[in-house]
């Protein structure tokens, strides 16, 4: 409540303090101030013989200075003196003004009344002085003023005494009550984290406080007597005046403060809405033609980005000194730096959306990017990881993928099954019949492969010494494709030694009897017989 009324009496004496702050300067406007001792005992409008208002001004307040300095002046030695039309304030022989009928009609009065007037308030001024600066005031004041820094050598001895016991007790009374700060399962700050940062704040809270009431002390002393009364003024300009101006504009900015607030919560449910729908279509709950549900949650994070960029632009014109030539003038280096500097980083941004569209993978497909073979694990705006089958972890640029091809093994493995295939090379003298029935049982033996679609093989070459049989079978785990071509090969292996078959692969070389024909024995004509292999030695003739 006591807040609440401070607020309500700095919101009135606003106003107030701006009208006689207007009320001074139009004063001001119609005349120049004599003053004394910095207060302005009366104005001077018009001129007076060969001197202007602004000379008799200066004139006069110098006079009354050099009154006010003299120690054996009394001012009960200033008469007024009338001449004709005219009046004089003088002192001895010295006149300190002259008083013309111009002067008492442009405030109402007559010359003689406002010589008195005059005389009055020079009077009483140069009295307050003298009575200021009375040695028994001045002893006085002194003495208020030492009493005045005991006061606060006392204070600031007592809290550095009792501060320490202050900040155990809280200490103490807060320790059973902390448990530190926590985001999730990370533990941002510990509980003696907490406790050392807090018995830091203390420390630097007292200190601040010393140097606080130091400087709300001392223009109390310096007020105390006349000649530094000025500084004491100057060090509450120093605090009142910055307050004043927050103060000020704070209230001016809080019509613009409403209406940053408005438009936030205008975009704020802007975007719950587009959220809602993307989440929507993203589980399959709306369906749009054309567009896919693993579309709605990059299209959501574009819109949000453009959305909130608006929001800016739209926001940007009430927020405080965003007019200023130093703020437009940061506001556009960071522009240019920005956009001199991440030319790179932009383009991969536009190929990351690209390919979110192009939609040439999904999370977790098994793939193939250039030289690389593995499972998609991440997909960002700048780059696109993969783990490979030896659990190593790829980063890849989206510009990159752009720029070159994609092999996905994912994309009909569901539905139609991936062609998983291996090469044997056999040779001639295996019938090809065998040969299919071999391939074709290794390939249902092995585990990953679809039983549902039968495998075939496709007589890839002959070649000089072998034929080159592919083995092709469908499997719908694209991302077993290294355990399954494993098992495979072993069930090969398995099945051709089994069957007393030689693979050929790789090339196996050996000294064999060439005279047998190397097609298989149901081929060979009936009777047909192995030539024998025959060596043939014949002497040499002797020569007579």
């Amino acid at each position: 409540m006591k807040l609440i009324k401070t607020i309500l009496f700095l919101l009135l004496l606003h106003p107030v303090v701006n009208a006689q702050v207007k009320t001074d300067t139009l004063t001001t406007k119609k005349g120049y101030p004599v003053v004394l001792n910095r207060d302005t005992l009366f104005y001077v409008l018009n001129k007076f013989g060969s001197l202007s208002a602004k000379e008799r001004a200066e004139r006069t307040s110098g006079l009354l200075q050099k009154l006010e300095d003299n120690l054996t002046m009394v001012p009960d030695s200033i008469k007024v003196n009338i001449d004709g039309e005219n009046a004089q304030l003088a002192f001895n022989d010295d006149v300190i003004v002259s008083i013309s009928k111009a002067d008492a009609d442009s405030v109402a009065t007559n010359v003689t009344d406002l010589a008195k007037s005059y005389r009055g308030k020079i009077v009483s001024s140069i009295q307050q002085y003298k009575s200021q600066n009375d040695i028994t005031e001045l002893l006085t004041r002194g003495a208020l003023g030492l009493l005045i820094l005991i006061l606060l050598g006392t204070a600031i001895f007592l809290l550095n005494k009792y501060s320490n016991r202050i900040r155990n007790f809280f200490t103490k009374y807060l320790s059973s009550r902390l448990n530190g700060i926590k985001i999730k399962d990370y533990e941002l700050v510990s509980k003696s984290g907490e406790l050392l940062f807090l018995r830091r704040m203390f420390n630097v809270v007292k200190y601040i406080f010393i140097l606080l009431i130091v400087y709300l002390t001392l223009p109390i002393i310096f007020r105390l007597f006349p000649w530094t009364k000025s500084w004491g003024d100057l060090l509450l300009n120093f605090i009142l005046n910055p307050l004043h101006q927050i103060l000020d504009k704070t209230i001016k900015f809080i019509p613009n403060l409403i209406s940053i607030i408005v438009i936030y919560f205008v975009f704020h449910y802007i975007n719950k809405l587009i959220k809602f729908l993307a989440t929507e279509i993203e589980m399959g709950k709306l369906t749009i033609n054309g567009f896919f549900p693993d579309w709605a949650k990059p299209t959501y994070n574009i819109v949000r980005f453009v959305l909130y960029a608006f929001m800016l632009v739209v926001i940007w014109p009430f927020i405080p000194g965003s007019d200023s030539d130093i703020f437009k003038g940061v506001s556009v280096f960071l522009g240019l730096l920005i956009s001199l500097g991440s030319s790179t980083a932009i383009g991969n941004i536009v190929a990351g959306l690209v390919i979110t569209y192009m939609r040439p993978f999904r999370l977790g497909d098994r793939v193939k990017i250039g030289d690389v073979t593995g499972d998609v694990i991440e997909k960002a705006f700048l780059v696109t990881r993969l783990r490979t089958i030896k659990n190593e972890i790829i980063t890849i640029p989206n510009s990159a993928i752009l720029n070159g091809n994609t092999l996905n093994y994912n994309v009909l493995a569901a539905n139609e099954g991936l062609i998983v295939h291996t090469t044997v090379t056999i040779g001639y003298d295996n019938p090809w019949k065998t040969v299919h029935e071999l391939l074709i049982q290794a390939a249902l033996e092995t585990d990953g492969i679809n039983k549902d679609q039968k495998p075939f093989v496709l007589q890839t070459s002959l070649d000089d010494w072998y034929v080159s049989y592919q083995v092709n079978a469908y499997t719908n785990e694209p991302n077993r494709m290294a355990q399954i071509y494993s098992n495979l090969h072993q069930n090969i292996q398995d099945n051709f030694n089994k069957a007393g078959v030689e693979i050929m692969s790789p090339h196996y070389q050996t000294l064999r009897d060439g005279n047998e024909i190397a097609i298989p024995p149901s081929y060979r004509p009936k009777g047909y017989e192995v030539p024998g292999f025959n060596v043939a030695n014949k002497a040499p003739k002797n020569e007579t």
